[in-house]
């Protein structure tokens, strides 16, 4: 039997040059990493560990009951049958048998030292992408199966905690209310009454950023971007004007850095947002979807008409056209759609219902319940497929919060936690060590660090190191948290910072010609201003501001 020209035995084109550095395969980076983390391994722990898991009572870290240290903690759960003997020994002065000898303070102080490890680890090659997302993401439960730092059992709750079911679902609403074009008769309603540049910028992006709070900021992004490039090309043709790149700049970047500052609004706005909370309820500190809105709402409508004070000053006067309409040229468009019903108007009452649900039954039913109710519904009602969340959800991005709480659990677990928190607190200058001021410093990090990976990176990152500094610094732990939530909002500078920027990136183009509009240094140019005003507001507005008349019980 022939195969002609041995077709089936060639090698594809694409597996040639395989050592090739691309996104989600750098094997240089993968050996570096790989190299890195065995050395480190393999060092002893810091004597300051040590110190820290032998210590009684230690401030910061969750004893399990009738335990005095963390390595008593560890050996409850890693080594029950050694423990219960240990204690049935100092009560009857008695000496049976254990299976297993109980672990030393040196061998959890190792387990703590293998945590941050494969933080560490793991927060480089999701920055980097020297793996697949996905691929990094089994590898957190891989390493912690490996070495023995969390039973199997354990593991798999961390992996399916409720905070990873509801940023599931919310991306499958998401893709519902996309399909069902909802989201684009909501971005068409904001804009059909927007009838000059001022009112875009001290009235849309205020109302944009609030929207963001409860509906898919990407989908929202996907659906402008085209909607203003089509105002851009209709506002250049009626004033004669062949290129206006301060128009454009103002309608993309505007939009773009407004929806990036609206997710502190609700838990629901993005996904370091589920990340957080998760982090908190895993801390013993469950915050609700009203107790959320309550403390980051009112930032983000101030925040928006900052965007739109600064864009507004900035390029209006650069404008090449004489005046802008924006809803002039979608009013025509939003007549001839069709009245809501079906399965959109299905779709906008589900919406409706799950933002209720938040509100009201949040605090005791959970996020990810509801949410999966939500789901639910729609599959009821026809208004998606699993082949639509199949193609529409990005399960890689799911399995980084699942990634991430595992992580969070393991250095909470161990004293990880503890022990990074505790040695950042050491080298902060004392003014950023207690109270508010330790609250600016951990924004300045998280601020600084949103803008060189992604916003949930960050937070699955800093989360388990930064909310036990609370407790060290004798600050609420909310106050903690949502500040590290909030503050990798502000991934203004980079187009790899969030997603946001790299859609409005890659779809500002001239509709006709194909001319990209959106240099690189756009977003330095105008998005370092803006992150700088957001740290000011976030510090004197809400830190310094509103917090102090809010009730902070944690």
């Amino acid at each position: 039997m022939s195969y002609g020209n041995n077709a089936l035995f060639e090698t594809p084109k694409h597996r040639h040059g395989s050592w090739k550095n691309r996104a989600g395969y750098k094997p240089l980076y993968f050996i570096i990493a790989a190299v890195a983390f065995i050395f480190f391994v393999m060092m002893p722990p810091a004597r300051s560990m040590v110190d820290m898991v032998k210590a009684e009572n230690p401030l910061g870290y969750q004893l399990a009951k009738d335990t005095k240290t963390i390595t008593d903690t560890v050996n409850q759960k890693l080594r029950p049958e050694a423990y219960q003997v240990k204690q049935a020994e100092r009560e009857n002065s008695t000496r049976p048998e254990a299976t297993k000898p109980l672990l030393t303070h040196y061998q959890v102080a190792q387990m703590a030292k293998l945590t941050i490890c494969i933080l560490f680890l793991t927060a480089f090659l999701w920055g980097t992408e020297a793996l697949p997302l996905g691929a990094t993401n089994i590898l957190v439960g891989v390493l912690l199966y490996l070495f023995a730092i969390l039973p199997v059992t354990e593991i798999s709750k961390a992996y399916m905690a409720d905070a990873v079911f509801f940023i599931f679902g919310i991306f499958v609403v998401a893709v519902g209310v996309a399909k069902t074009g909802l989201d684009r008769r909501i971005g068409l309603i904001l804009l059909s009454h927007i009838r000059s540049a001022a009112a875009f910028a001290f009235i849309f992006l205020p109302l944009l950023a609030i929207s963001v709070s409860f509906l898919s900021e990407h989908a929202l992004v996907a659906l402008l971007v085209p909607v203003l490039m089509g105002v851009y090309k209709v506002t250049c043709k009626l004033y004669g004007v062949k290129k206006d790149r301060a128009l454009a700049i103002f309608l993309i970047l505007g939009v773009c850095f407004a929806i990036n500052h609206g997710r502190p609004g609700s838990p629901a706005a993005g996904g370091q947002n589920a990340i957080m909370v998760g982090y908190l309820t895993d801390y013993g500190a469950p915050i609700s979807f009203l107790q959320w809105m309550m403390a980051g709402m009112p930032f983000v409508p101030i925040m928006a008409w900052a965007v739109g004070l600064f864009m507004y000053l900035r390029l209006k006067p650069k404008f090449q056209v004489k005046g802008l309409d924006p809803g002039k040229v979608v009013r025509g468009e939003l007549a001839n759609m069709p009245k809501l019903r079906n399965q959109e108007l299905a779709m906008a009452i589900i919406l409706v219902l799950l933002v209720a649900a938040w509100l009201i039954t949040g605090p005791y039913a959970g996020l990810g319940g509801p949410t999966l109710c939500a789901v639910m519904a729609m599959f009821v009602f026809r208004i998606t497929t699993w082949d639509d969340i199949q193609s529409g959800v990005a399960f890689d991005v799911v399995g980084l919060y699942a990634a991430a709480c595992a992580m969070g659990t393991a250095l909470k677990f161990t004293g990880g936690a503890l022990w990074l928190a505790s040695s950042v607190v050491s080298f902060l200058p004392f003014f950023l060590t207690e109270g508010e001021g330790l609250l600016i410093g951990v924004s300045l990090v998280t601020g600084t660090l949103t803008n060189l990976m992604s916003d949930g990176t960050t937070v699955a990152v800093l989360g388990p190191v930064v909310v036990p500094m609370a407790t060290l610094s004798d600050i609420s732990v909310w106050k903690m948290g949502l500040v590290t939530s909030f503050s990798a909002s502000f991934a203004n500078i980079l187009i790899v910072g969030t997603p946001n920027n790299a859609i409005c990136f890659g779809m500002a183009r001239d509709p006709e010609t194909g001319e990209r509009l959106l240099k690189v240094m756009d977003f330095v140019r105008y998005g370092l201003p803006v992150t700088l005003l957001a740290f000011l507001i976030l510090w004197f507005w809400t830190v310094l501001g509103y917090w102090q008349l809010l009730n902070w019980p944690w």
